[in-house]
């Protein structure tokens, strides 16, 4: 049994005539007849009756064209979802995103990919790095845009992006409108941290290490599940904490928290757009990669033409 048999045979039952089947399958009569022969062959049953008023269906025929039906009607909406999905219309794309990155980075992106295709539905799922890392590699999103770097053969990672942390501390805290401190002082103070897959906790320990610091002497407080539930804490004087720059523009313009640096320690870090090594984007995926890989084009033109 084959699509094309079930196509006939449901032609010359809707017809009720051999003849025109034919005409409707563009295929000769003689063919028409072979699809129908074989077809009853291979189920055992008699499916139409040839009789002077035309090609009449048996109850064995009535059973199986309902059965063909459903089984031409999803061929074609299989046809029709491939059709979709090559261009981008009426098709679903999942990615991912870290925490900062699925705040304020991948939003920016999905406006201009939404008004480029406003028919694609658009799924995000947040984590720390690493689940991000976990979902793609389990295909459960096709792509996503993290906050650290991880050195993983089974992805590709490009920079899309740069952030600085700041650390951060209350309104009411002692070190409030002080413009650095001391790597030794922060050894002194509780801290509210993010959780360990955290790309920004990454790089804050990366670069503390790097500094010379033992982190092990980090008195923390509380390990939080967000960006948003970190700074309400330390607004709230339970503790200060390393806070990516692009998330806190608004509590810093409301004085509701301060932010630092810490003197010769390097926070900078990249935004990395990252995807499974070796495997195919669909077409919607790929056009959210494009975008995300010229807006990183676009804001390093705008920096370098600063100097």
């Amino acid at each position: 049994m084959n699509l094309k048999q079930l196509e006939v045979f449901l032609a010359v039952a809707e017809t009720g005539s051999f003849s025109q089947g034919a005409e409707a399958t563009f295929i000769t009569q003689s063919t028409v007849s072979l699809h129908i022969s074989s077809l009853e062959k291979e189920f055992g049953v008699k499916l139409l009756d040839r009789t002077g008023k035309g090609a009449l269906l048996t109850e064995g025929g009535k059973v199986f064209r309902q059965h063909a039906r459903q089984v031409v009607v999803a061929a074609q909406e299989i046809a029709l979802a491939m059709n979709r999905f090559r261009g981008v219309e009426y098709t679903t794309l999942c990615i991912g995103g870290s925490n900062i990155p699925g705040d304020y980075i991948i939003p920016e992106i999905l406006s201009l990919l939404l008004a480029r295709f406003p028919s694609l539905t658009v799924n995000m799922i947040q984590g720390d790095s690493r689940e991000i890392l976990a979902k793609i590699r389990n295909e459960e999103i096709e792509t996503g845009i993290i906050g650290s770097w991880f050195d993983n053969d089974d992805f590709i990672l490009t920079p899309v992006g740069n952030d600085v942390i700041r650390l951060v501390v209350g309104k009411k805290h002692r070190w409030h409108g002080r413009k650095a401190v001391g790597l030794e002082e922060l050894q002194e103070e509780a801290f509210i941290l993010r959780e360990s897959g955290s790309g920004t906790g990454k790089t804050v320990a990366e670069a503390l290490v790097s500094a010379g610091m033992n982190i092990a002497a980090i008195q923390v407080k509380a390990r939080l599940g967000s960006n948003e539930a970190i700074k309400q804490a330390v607004m709230n004087g339970l503790g200060i904490s390393f806070i990516s720059q692009i998330s806190i523009n608004k509590e810093l313009s409301r004085k509701e928290l301060a932010a630092m640096d810490v003197s010769g320690v390097n926070l900078s870090r990249h935004f990395y757009l990252v995807q499974r090594k070796g495997r195919e984007l669909s077409p919607a995926a790929h056009a959210f990669v494009e975008i995300a890989r010229k807006m990183h084009s676009t804001e390093k033109a705008r920096f370098l033409s600063y100097f």
